[in-house]
């Protein structure tokens, strides 16, 4: 492929990365990008993830108009397309270089851009369809989803929004499908095994957790091959001898919603064939429905739920997890697979559209229009009544996305009754209902328009003589 330069001089927008950069590290995060995968970075900058990336072992090189205009051009695994879009001022190079770089990508195409809530962060004038800096730079920042959709234009396939401002274009759809499974049904974590004992015990608690035995394809080559000598009657006998029919029955209930979810996601972003799922999931489907129009049927009444305020509410109301207050159902992130599943769709509807945060701890959905917000509390376990630090939020509706970031706030957002976000059978519920009751019974929250933020809650401290040692509330000490 012949060698390509851009028009202008774009070097002063490249910075030195200590680390990888929010897209990178995101395709790592979801193995996107993983040793034994070739990398081609383009448009690398200093060259920053390239060395991060080389680092951890994976077959990365990079290119650059400025920094890096030798290295040869030639179709990788995976290319990296980062905060390149967004810099080029020329509508037509901008469409040019997409599809540059969606031609060279074999597997996937991780496209990543500036957005429009960060508009307070950049200075300039208004130039063409973005804004020219005081250093002569230029910046397009988009929409969340007009990056989709621009990626989607000029690819010609359906894409996924990985995090904020990261594109996944997938080559091979039934790619896409198996990362979407994997977000909404995690690979499951397969037991070690050292024999043929052993390797029984992994597909038992297989079998409790999935509610079906696997197929040979699915399980883990080593433990295949411990399993190689017995018949598959042999193998199905000991494990219903072996396994807890309760646990299988739960687990079977457990990975029906999971595909009613993971059919209501693809539809709200487009369904395919049954050929195309995922081997798993279309072993889930012949196992717990009676057809896949049957399970797609199921699938598309759950997604019209969706659009019932009255259905939305009834399920917050019914939710066993989560703090239900006038606007909104709040849940932490370890809980947020024990919602009822119309709700778990709410939040992934919204995480595929706009993408979640790489930071957050609870998930805020609305129950009147269609928004989620991902609230980070990054002391969470060990502060008492941890502080927000910031809030993406996407209107499911509009796709319209906004950030707030508190980081600077002398007077904080922060959250109480802790243990109302979790299910009831995290560890650290007890530890938190404990110090609630102590606060309650101190007359803290006999006031509650004032505690909701540092100030606030520190003046309420001192007017019951109180202080917090941890988790523990004790009487404040003179001096």
């Amino acid at each position: 492929m012949a060698q390509q330069t851009w028009s202008s001089d774009r070097r002063l927008t490249a910075i030195s990365r200590a680390s990888l950069s929010v897209p990178a590290r995101q395709a790592v995060i979801d193995r996107q990008v993983r040793p034994g995968l070739t990398v081609l970075d383009y448009g690398c900058g200093r060259g920053g993830d390239v060395r991060a990336l080389q680092h951890l072992d994976c077959q990365a090189v990079g290119w650059d108009p400025f920094y890096q205009a030798d290295t040869r051009l030639e179709p990788a695994d995976v290319v990296l397309l980062t905060y390149v879009l967004n810099v080029i001022e020329d509508p037509q190079e901008r469409r040019k270089t997409l599809k540059e770089a969606w031609d060279l990508a074999e597997t996937v195409l991780v496209a990543s851009a500036r957005l429009t809530w960060e508009k307070s962060k950049v200075k300039g004038e208004a130039f063409g369809d973005g804004l020219l800096t005081s250093r002569q730079t230029f910046q397009h920042l988009f929409g969340s989803s007009e990056l989709r959709t621009y990626v989607e234009e000029v690819t010609g396939v359906r894409t996924v929004s990985a995090a904020p401002g990261v594109v996944y274009a997938f080559k091979d759809e039934r790619a896409r499908l198996s990362y979407l499974a994997r977000r909404i049904v995690p690979d499951a974590e397969w037991l070690a095994s050292e024999d043929t004992t052993s390797a029984i015990a992994a597909v038992v608690d297989y079998v409790e957790r999935r509610g079906r035995l696997p197929r040979m394809e699915e399980v883990p080559q080593p433990m295949a091959e411990l399993l190689g000598h017995l018949r598959p009657t042999e193998v199905r006998r000991l494990v219903r001898d072996s396994a807890d029919s309760s646990k299988v029955e739960e687990g079977g209930r457990r990975t029906t919603l999971n595909t009613l979810l993971f059919l209501a996601v693809e539809l709200f972003n487009g369904r395919g064939p049954f050929s195309s799922l995922p081997l798993s999931v279309q072993l889930d489907v012949r196992a717990f429905f009676s057809s896949y129009k049957e399970a797609c049927q199921r699938s598309d009444r759950l997604l019209l739920k969706l659009r019932d305020d009255t259905y939305i509410r009834g399920a917050m109301n019914a939710s066993a997890v989560g703090k239900l207050t006038p606007t909104a159902l709040y849940v932490h992130q370890r809980a947020l697979d024990r919602m009822p599943t119309v709700l778990r769709l709410y939040e992934h509807c919204a995480s595929i559209a706009a993408g979640r945060p790489q930071e957050w701890t609870l998930a805020k959905l609305r129950h009147q229009g269609r928004a989620v917000s991902w609230l980070d509390y990054p002391d969470f376990d060990t502060d008492p009544h941890p502080r927000t630090l910031s809030s993406y939020h996407v209107d499911l509706k509009t796709l319209e996305t906004s950030f707030t970031s508190y980081a600077d706030s002398l007077n904080r957002p922060l959250l109480h009754r802790k243990h109302e976000f979790l299910a009831a059978d995290d560890p650290d519920v007890e530890r938190y209902k404990r110090l609630t009751a102590a606060e309650v019974k101190a007359g803290l929250y006999e006031h509650p328009h004032l505690i909701g933020t540092e100030d606030g809650w520190e003046a309420e401290l001192i007017r019951c003589d109180r202080a917090l040692r941890g988790h523990r509330l004790v009487r404040r000490t003179a001096g």
